[in-house]
C-alpha cells in the first residue's frame, strides 16, 4: 500500500484537511460528556439555576453543529482525494498493462486484470477514503477519552489504558491473519471473473456442443470456493464487533463498580461517572467504526498487493538496445529465435530472411507453426530471444515503439471493431481522415458494398465488438482501416479467412494497385491467397523449412507441396 500513495501527491491539501476536520469534530465531541457532567453537577448541588442550563444546552447545541460541519467538510475533503487517488491509480494502471509484451499479458489473462482494474481498485479507493476519515479519528477519540477519564479519576483512566491495551492485542491480531485470507478471495474472485468472461464470449460455442451444464457445474464450482473463502475470512473479520463489546462492556462494568463505590464514599461526584461512562461509550462506538475500518483497510492492502504486483512489472520489451550492425534490406530477420514465458521450446527457432521494400510475402504452415508469431516481430509486440530484426537498415528494439508501429498496418487474425461508428473506426489508422480517404481504403479492401448497405454509410453506428456486421464485412473493414494510414508495412494475419475466394482474388489485385507500394506480410491456411507472392515462407513447429516462390516450393519443400494438394484436390482447383 506504502508504494500506491504516490497518487495521492495531487490530493496533498485534501488528503491533509479530512482528517483536521475528523479531529476538529472529535475534539468537540470529547468536550461533551463534560458539559453534561456539569450540568448534572449543577442540578446535584441544588442550584437549579435555569439559566446555567440553558446556557450549557446552548453550547451542546453549538458543538453540535460545529462538528456536523466539520465532518461533512471531512467527508467532502475525503472522498475527492479517494476518487482523484483511483483515477491517477486507473490511468496508471493501465499504461503499465499497454506497456506489456504480448507474452505478459498472455501470462496475467484478461480476467485477472479487469478484476484488479475494477473490483481491486474500487477496494483501494474506499480504503484511502475510511482511513482518511477514520485513522486519526477513532484513535484520537479513543486515547482522547482515556485522557479525559485520567483528570476525572486515575483508576478510571487505567481501566482505560488497559482496555485499550487488550483491544489493540485482538484489533491488530485479527488483522494479520486476514490480510492473507483476503488475497485468497481476491484470487478466488479472478477464477470467477475467468469463468465469466469465457461463457459469454463462447456461449454459442458452448450451445453448439450442449455443454451449458458442464459449464454452469464448473462455474458454480468456482463460485462456491470463492464463496467458501468470503464465509471464512468473514467469520474471522466477524470476531472483531463481539471481542470489542465484550471487553468495552467489561470495562463500563468495572467503571460503573468502581463509580458507584467511590461516589458513595464521595470521591466522585454524580456528574463524573456520568462523564466516565460517557466516554466508555464514546470508545465503544469508534471502536466498533475502527473494527469496520480495519476490515475494509485489510481488504484494501490486500487489493494494493496484487495491484502493485502489476504495476512493479518490468515490460520485457527490450528498447534502445539494438546491436550496431544494420541490414541493406528493408527487412531482415537475422538468426532469430523467439521463446514464451518459461516455455521448454522456443515457438520460432533460426529464422533467416531478407525482404526488399514492396515486395509481397507469404506465411504457411500448419497450426501452430509460429506464422503470428513472426509477423508479430515486425511491429515488436515480442523480443527475440537470440537474433536480430532490422527494419529500413535498424533493429526494432533501437526504434521507438510509436514510430515502429506507424509505419505498419496490422490486421490481426480476430476482426475487431470498437462501438462507436465506422468513419470513427476508420479514422483509428488516420486521426482526420478525410471522406475521400476513407472510401479510397473501403474499396481497396473489398467493403464498399458493406458501407452501401448500411443506411447510415460511414455514420453507421458499430455496435460493442461490430456485432452488427458479420465476419466478413468485420474482416474488410479491418483491412480497410489499416489501409487508412498508407503504411509502409501491411500485416494480414489470416485476416480474409472469412472472404471468399473471388473477394480474396479482388482484395490480393487491389493492394499491388496501391500507389505508395506497401510491403505486405499475407498470413494464410490457402495457398491460392500467397501462391503470387514474391516469396513464400514455409514453417513447421516453428522452424523455416521452405523459403520462394510458389512454383520452386511445390518442386523443393515437401510440407508446402502437401498443403497445397491437399486444398488443391479438395478444391477441386
Amino acid at each position: 500500500m506504502r508504494e500506491l500513495l504516490k497518487y495521492l501527491k495531487n490530493y496533498k491539501v485534501q488528503s491533509v484537511l479530512a482528517p483536521l476536520f475528523k479531529l476538529l469534530e472529535a475534539s468537540f465531541e470529547l468536550f461533551v460528556p463534560m458539559v453534561v457532567s456539569a450540568i448534572i453537577n449543577e442540578i446535584d448541588a441544588g442550584n437549579g439555576s435555569v439559566s446555567y442550563v440553558i446556557y450549557a444546552c446552548l453550547i451542546l447545541v453549538a458543538l453540535g453543529v460545529v462538528g456536523l460541519i466539520s465532518a461533512v467538510a471531512a467527508q467532502y475533503f475525503a472522498a475527492k482525494a479517494a476518487v482523484g487517488f483511483s483515477k491517477e491509480l486507473r490511468h496508471d494502471l493501465f499504461d503499465k498493462m499497454q506497456s506489456l509484451s504480448y507474452s505478459e499479458i498472455d501470462n496475467l489473462g484478461t480476467g485477472k486484470m479487469i478484476t484488479r482494474m475494477t473490483s481491486d481498485v474500487n477496494q483501494v479507493q474506499s480504503g484511502v477514503n475510511l482511513v482518511l476519515r477514520l485513522f486519526m479519528r477513532s484513535p484520537f477519540i479513543v486515547f482522547g477519552a482515556m485522557v479525559m477519564a485520567s483528570l476525572i479519576d486515575t483508576f478510571a483512566g487505567g481501566v482505560f489504558a488497559i482496555a485499550i491495551a487488550v483491544l489493540c492485542v485482538v484489533v491488530f491480531g485479527i488483522m494479520l491473519v486476514s490480510i492473507p485470507l483476503y488475497k485468497k478471495v481476491q484470487g478466488n474472485l479472478d477464477k470467477v471473473t475467468v469463468a465469466t468472461r469465457e461463457t459469454l464470449t463462447g456461449a454459442r460455442v458452448l450451445r453448439a456442443f450442449c455443454k451449458e451444464d458442464d459449464e454452469i457445474a464448473s462455474y458454480n464450482q468456482k463460485n462456491a470456493e470463492l464463496t467458501k473463502s468470503q464465509r471464512f475470512v468473514g467469520k474471522v473479520s466477524a470476531l472483531m464487533n463481539p471481542l470489542t463489546y465484550a471487553i468495552i462492556n467489561a470495562a463500563i462494568i468495572a467503571l460503573m463498580y468502581t463509580g458507584a463505590i467511590k461516589f458513595n464514599a464521595g470521591s466522585l461526584d454524580r456528574g463524573q461517572v456520568v462523564a466516565l461512562y460517557n466516554y466508555m461509550s464514546q470508545i465503544l462506538i469508534e471502536l466498533i467504526k475502527l473494527a469496520n475500518l480495519i476490515i475494509t483497510v485489510t481488504k484494501s492492502f490486500a487489493c494494493a498487493g496484487r495491484i502493485n504486483e502489476i504495476l512493479q512489472m518490468q515490460p520485457s520489451l527490450k528498447k534502445g538496445e539494438g546491436s550496431d550492425g544494420a541490414s541493406a534490406s528493408f527487412i531482415e530477420f537475422r538468426n532469430v529465435s523467439v521463446n514464451y514465458g518459461n516455455a521448454p521450446n522456443n515457438a520460432l527457432e533460426g529464422i533467416n530472411f531478407t525482404v526488399e521494400r514492396g515486395q509481397t510475402v507469404g506465411i504457411i504452415g500448419g497450426t501452430g507453426a509460429g506464422k503470428t508469431t513472426l509477423v508479430n516481430m515486425l511491429p515488436h509486440f515480442y523480443d527475440a530471444k537470440t537474433g536480430e530484426v532490422f527494419i529500413d537498415g535498424e533493429n526494432v528494439n533501437a526504434i521507438g515503439d510509436e514510430k515502429l508501429r506507424d509505419k505498419c498496418g496490422i490486421v490481426p487474425q480476430r476482426a475487431v471493431l470498437f462501438e462507436g461508428t465506422v468513419r470513427e473506426n476508420m479514422q483509428w489508422g488516420l486521426a482526420g481522415a478525410t471522406d475521400e480517404e476513407i472510401f479510397a481504403a473501403i474499396e481497396t479492401a473489398q467493403a464498399t458494398d458493406v458501407i452501401k448497405s448500411k443506411e447510415g454509410g460511414l455514420d453507421e453506428i458499430v455496435e460493442q465488438g461490430g456485432k452488427n456486421f458479420s465476419g466478413g464485412q468485420r474482416q474488410r473493414l479491418t483491412i480497410a482501416r489499416a489501409l487508412v494510414k498508407k503504411p509502409q508495412i501491411l500485416i494480414l494475419d489470416d485476416s480474409a479467412s472469412a472472404l471468399d475466394y473471388a473477394t480474396d482474388a479482388r482484395l490480393r489485385q487491389s493492394l499491388k494497385k496501391l500507389d505508395y507500394n506497401p510491403t505486405v506480410f499475407i498470413v494464410s491456411q490457402r495457398t491460392s491467397s500467397i501462391r503470387h507472392a514474391d516469396k513464400i515462407i514455409v514453417l513447421d513447429g516453428g522452424k523455416m523449412v521452405g523459403l520462394g516462390t510458389h512454383e520452386e516450393l511445390l518442386k523443393n519443400c515437401d510440407v508446402y507441396r502437401e498443403i497445397h494438394y491437399s486444398q488443391f484436390e479438395k478444391e477441386g482447383a
